[in-house]
């Protein structure tokens, strides 16, 4: 197999940078999402054809939406033999315009994603759909982050697009009296997104940056249409994360545990607008769970060492947003917390509590939580116990290698 060329390598990287925004154009262009899937292939596959003799474009995005759009009126043409009802469409794209501007790409991805979380569609269709469609993960990633089997996952994503055909539901965001109806959907989406990039589901890296860096963007689009403390709150939250990014992992892309990262390498820009964006967002009387997270995102941004951390205030707010939102992951991440305000015995306590419920047996960063309380109280057996079955359950390579190394040094 002969390596790629210098071209082939920038079309690939386009396509992993652009393919999405592209995506969704097409889908406003064309009106079905799987002739916009089709075309979309189509255009990269005629860009890896001209572009090493040719040149690539000025300006790559939009030629990929107009070629994919071409393409797409030619196979309806050809297709007008066996189903009459497509030369009218192929007639009203042809009567478009051949190129759209950049600023109607960028917008396309925010028209795209209330599309796919109208109220007419469930609320986990409307959330999986979009991951799929607007962000490109896979359906394994999906069916990881929602805890199903990918084939139920791909059933209900299928459902969904047949319902927005048959709905005729509209392409375009909202209007601001509809707007706070779809947001709780649209910021659970975006929250995903980021959180698949902040921390991958599976695979060789830690993070994703494409991931994470899109979901801020459309944080920031959001806000410009609803200045909504809740919305304040999880762009605040996503930037605070964001800003360890270049402490999280070693050279190597070892895993590097909040305690023991170079705090000198968290961005302090990001930090800073994270940390006003919290205040705007605890401000109001509306403050919901994202922006209590992201309040607890701040006591870590604001400590200079780990010995500096307020964990009586984290365990607080921990304990507000269990009253808020509770969850598993809630109480999970409030049990930590306390072993690090009370000693590992305490939060040992509360975690096999949490463990005892069963909601999260499959789930390997409990069992990891567990394993590394255990191994600060010398409970060497428990802690093997409880590495082992993390080990059994984690699908990242750098979390692997981190809990490989945690189990070897047990004696």
């Amino acid at each position: 197999m002969t390596d790629p060329s210098p071209m082939q390598k920038q079309v690939e990287a386009i396509y992993r940078a652009e393919s999405r925004r592209v995506f969704a154009t097409l889908i406003r262009l064309l009106g079905d999402f799987d002739l916009a899937e089709e075309a979309l292939h189509e255009a990269f596959a005629v860009a890896m054809e001209q572009w090493p003799h040719q040149g690539m474009p000025a300006k790559p995005r939009p030629w990929l939406v107009s070629v994919g759009r071409f393409r797409a009126i030619d196979n309806l043409r050809r297709r007008t033999r066996f189903d009459a009802s497509l030369a009218d469409l192929a007639q009203r794209l042809e009567a478009q315009p051949d190129l759209p501007s950049d600023e109607e790409v960028e917008d396309d991805r925010l028209r795209l994603i209330f599309t796919c979380c109208h109220p007419a569609l469930p609320q986990d269709a409307q959330v999986a759909l979009t991951l799929r469609e607007v962000c490109g993960l896979k359906t394994e990633e999906i069916a990881s982050a929602f805890l199903v089997a990918p084939p139920a996952l791909a059933q209900r994503i299928v459902r969904a697009k047949a319902k927005i055909r048959a709905a005729g539901i509209p392409y375009r965001v909202p209007s601001l009296e509809d707007l706070p109806d779809r947001l709780e959907a649209v910021l659970q989406v975006i929250y995903l997104v980021f959180n698949e990039g902040y921390a991958a589901s599976s695979g060789p890296s830690l993070t994703r940056a494409d991931l994470s860096g899109e979901a801020i963007r459309l944080g920031r689009l959001v806000l410009e249409l609803l200045p909504n403390p809740e919305v304040m709150g999880l762009l605040a939250l996503m930037l605070l994360q964001e800003s360890r990014r270049q402490a999280r992992t070693s050279a190597t892309g070892d895993l590097i545990l909040l305690a023991d990262q170079d705090r000198a390498l968290w961005n302090q820009e990001q930090i800073a607008e994270g940390r006003s964006l919290v205040q705007q967002a605890l401000s109001s009387a509306q403050v919901g769970p994202y922006g209590i997270q992201a309040a607890i995102a701040a006591v870590h941004a604001e400590a200079p060492d780990p010995a500096a951390t307020d964990w009586a205030q984290i365990v607080g707010l921990y304990s507000l947003l269990a009253q808020i939102e509770p969850s598993p992951i809630v109480q999970l991440n409030r049990a930590v917390a306390v072993a690090m305000r009370d000693g590992p015995l305490a939060g040992l306590q509360l975690l096999d509590d949490i463990l005892a419920e069963g909601d999260l047996a499959h789930y390997h960063l409990a069992h990891a939580a567990r394993a590394d309380l255990c191994r600060q109280l010398g409970k060497t057996a428990g802690a093997k116990a409880s590495y082992q079955r993390a080990l059994e359950l984690v699908k990242q390579e750098p979390e692997r290698r981190f809990l490989e190394s945690r189990l070897r040094e047990l004696v």
